[in-house]
């Protein structure tokens, strides 16, 4: 035997629902009415439940426009990465899994060789951000200098790091993999000052800090922008051979990928 229909919401409340724009509510208010006289559930709780049931459809949505504003290239979490396979240690990953680093305006810095967890790390750490409220913008060095050089092009320089600094994370990965000019590496010193104990950076490298002079023309430069990353920062430095070098050697049972 088939289950009544639900009765419609009355016009006027359906009206009322989609101008406020609480579309959970309006929803899941026709179900809920039946149930609540079936129950019998006083008036607040069914005020509860429903205004309950708004708030858990806007905090998913809103994580959902955070997520894609973030513009990660993939998503990685913190649960999926493997501590004890890591050099990251233990007390470590437990106070940056804590999100408090972002609170404080401090830095991360992964450094290493590739393959050994930074980019994973830096992902799940701002995803992890994202699902706490915090907004978060994911780039490439090389994202993040042409993104800069666009707004050099137009005299907005200041305005685009005014924009990229509402953001409470911004993740910076791969530094180094590409040399920078001199006005490249200007602008990415003047992003980081402008960072500078005012919000947090994730920073992904392959160069240990002493070799940064490699790929920013300046040593000046090179001193004063690491000056800034690593005055309040927690450092990682990880090594060893690569994941993914491991789990393709896995699943060839140890012999090299045809090719």
């Amino acid at each position: 035997m088939s289950a009544p229909a639900v009765p419609a919401l009355p016009g006027d409340l359906d009206a009322a629902l989609r101008r406020l724009k609480l579309a959970a509510m309006r929803r899941l208010a026709p179900e809920l009415l039946v149930t609540a006289r079936t129950q019998r559930w006083n008036p607040e709780e069914f005020l509860r439940t429903l205004l309950e049931a708004e708030l858990t459809a806007r905090d998913a949505s809103n994580v959902r426009t955070r997520m894609k504003a973030a513009a990660f290239p993939v998503i990685k979490t913190i649960e999926e990465f493997d501590v004890a396979g890591s050099c990251i240690p233990r007390a470590t990953f437990d106070y940056l899994a804590s999100l408090e680093w972002i609170r404080a305006s401090e830095n991360y810095c992964a450094i290493g060789p590739a393959g050994t967890g930074k980019s994973h790390s830096l992902v799940a750490f701002g995803v992890a951000a994202v699902q706490a409220g915090h907004k978060v913008r994911y780039f490439t060095a090389a994202e993040l200098v042409e993104t800069l050089y666009r707004g050099l092009a137009d005299n907005s320089v200041g305005r685009v790091i005014d924009n990229l600094l509402r953001n409470d994370l911004v993740i910076i990965d791969e530094v180094g993999f590409a040399p920078l000019d001199d006005t490249g590496a200007q602008l990415l010193f003047r992003f980081v000052a402008a960072a500078y104990e005012r919000r947090a950076l994730g920073i992904g490298s392959h160069w240990p800090f002493d070799q940064w002079g490699r790929f920013l023309p300046e040593h000046t430069t090179a001193v004063s922008l690491l000056d800034r990353l690593l005055h309040h920062s927690v450092v990682v430095v990880t090594e060893g051979e690569s994941f993914r070098m491991k789990q393709a050697r896995t699943r060839t049972g140890g012999r090299p990928a045809k090719k």
